[in-house]
């Protein structure tokens, strides 16, 4: 199976990691967790695509907020406030998440896939306008106007 989705699973995490070597890296990774992980795929709640993107995008960014972390190693101070949300801000984060899930639900199909390229799969704008073969600035007008479209639906709070 995983023969068969490597260039899928080779096409996510390049859109998130650079280095060729961070890639490898990640991939090992995420060929690791898929063995170990095996018995918890439940094909009622997901396809194999589905779930193996999941765990595949996950694994590259805990990869690449490991590589963001590495330099500034240090230790927390016991005087610096803790930097994990508070509760109140943890149920407004989980009330933006699921307004934004049903804003995005309104996008048409192609806007959709467009938009989830960019920010969920990290894609390049360059990249997007080459496989969908049109211009970069197409690509950043399109985006523009979903972004415009989602922040009227949820009230222009966010930007």
């Amino acid at each position: 199976l995983l023969q068969h989705f490597d260039g899928m699973l080779r096409y996510i995490v390049g859109g998130i990691l650079s280095d060729p070597v961070d890639r490898e890296d990640c991939l090992a990774q995420v060929r690791a967790k898929l063995w170990e992980g095996r018995h918890y795929y439940d094909p009622e709640k997901a396809t194999p695509a589905t779930w193996l993107t999941a765990v595949c995008r996950n694994t590259a960014f805990d990869h690449l907020r490991r590589l963001r972390r590495r330099p500034q190693e240090e230790e927390l101070s016991p005087l610096q406030p803790d930097p994990s949300p508070s509760p109140e801000e943890t149920l407004l984060q989980k009330e933006r998440a699921q307004a934004l899930r049903r804003a995005l639900n309104t996008l048409n199909h192609k806007d959709y896939q467009l938009f989830y390229r960019k920010y969920y799969y990290l894609q390049s704008t360059q990249r997007i306008a080459d496989e969908l073969g049109t211009t970069p600035r197409a690509v950043e007008g399109r985006l523009y106007r979903i972004r415009k479209k989602l922040q009227d639906q949820l009230g222009g709070e966010w930007k």
